[in-house]
């Protein structure tokens, strides 16, 4: 009962939300649409056919609008970047590396560049095909990490049961309730209708203490600290608890999914997508973040669901 309770009240928190953020937005489109009428500029919404007619240098296979972490925001290369180039598809981005879904959820900010985007992917006449959302293992990684480890050396060594339940089934399920009400509530209060929402859990990852670019002065890594610190040397030993907290964060969303009053949303399982065994530096840049090899092997996959 309770956690039904807490569903519903994460999605009125997001509809709320959705609420501010359309009725900012429709401020923003009638400051737009005075200065284009003093500009004597008239907006014109291009025909389908138009587009066909296009060069294939224009053509698009559909538009998509993004939201998310750095797997959408990764330097060089990332799931978007293959989309557009191996795909044919036109991403519009809110991605950014780093973000929680916290901040996705919460932010004004945030949700204010999701319906800009919206708005200008609408002036064009055309509908998104897809909204894809990414997000979760800056909620968990990192700094935090170590909190969810019991003591190596401890009678309960492994995951703590209640961080974990706390951390993924509440707070970080709670974000998620809440983002997807609030892009529904957007889209529905742009189109009249929800348009089909692409979320993911990640892979299984190695954690080896490498960081963005070999660490240094750079981010990362994000969970090698924590498992020293807590005791855990054998690299065996950090796999299975990984492999345990992708499986729980993994459950939860596809447990979203498909269910109301998310029917509209689609959940996809990376799980097993980029190898752990001794190649896994050709799949994985470092503990994170797939090269550019395993982008490509989960792009894949991403072409495929939308």
């Amino acid at each position: 009962m309770a956690k039904k309770q807490n569903l519903y009240k994460a999605i009125a928190v997001g509809k709320s939300l959705a609420a501010a953020t359309l009725k900012r937005r429709a401020q923003a489109i009638g400051k737009r649409q005075r200065a284009l009428a003093r500009a004597k500029i008239k907006v014109a919404r291009t025909a389908r056919r138009e587009l066909a007619a296009m060069p294939a240098t224009h053509a698009s296979v559909g538009v998509l609008i993004a939201e998310g972490d750095s797997w959408f925001d990764y330097p060089f290369h990332d799931i978007l970047s293959d989309l557009e180039d191996s795909y044919g598809f036109d991403v519009e981005s809110a991605a950014h590396r780093g973000d929680t879904v916290e901040d996705m959820a919460y932010s004004d900010g945030q949700l204010d560049d999701f319906a800009r985007r919206v708005e200008k992917v609408l002036r064009t006449g055309v509908e998104p095909r897809a909204i894809l959302l990414s997000g979760g293992g800056n909620d968990v990684a990192g700094d935090e990490f170590a909190m969810l480890l019991n003591h190596a050396t401890s009678s309960i060594a492994g995951l703590n049961e209640s961080i974990v339940a706390g951390v993924i089934d509440q707070r970080i399920r709670d974000a998620y309730v809440t983002i997807l009400s609030a892009v529904t509530e957007i889209c529905k209060g742009h189109l009249g209708h929800p348009v089909p929402i692409v979320i993911h859990g990640y892979d299984y990852p190695v954690p080896d203490g490498r960081g963005f670019w070999g660490g240094g002065l750079f981010p990362g890594p994000w969970l090698e600290p924590g498992f020293r610190r807590k005791g855990y040397t054998q690299m065996g030993k950090r796999k299975q608890i990984c492999v345990k907290l992708i499986d729980r964060f993994n459950t939860m969303l596809e447990g979203l999914a498909g269910n109301p009053p998310f029917e509209h949303v689609k959940f996809l399982n990376l799980r097993n997508t980029l190898l752990t065994d001794a190649t896994y530096k050709t799949w994985w840049e470092n503990e994170l973040h797939p090269t550019p090899k395993g982008f490509q092997a989960v792009t894949k996959k991403f072409a495929a669901i939308i």
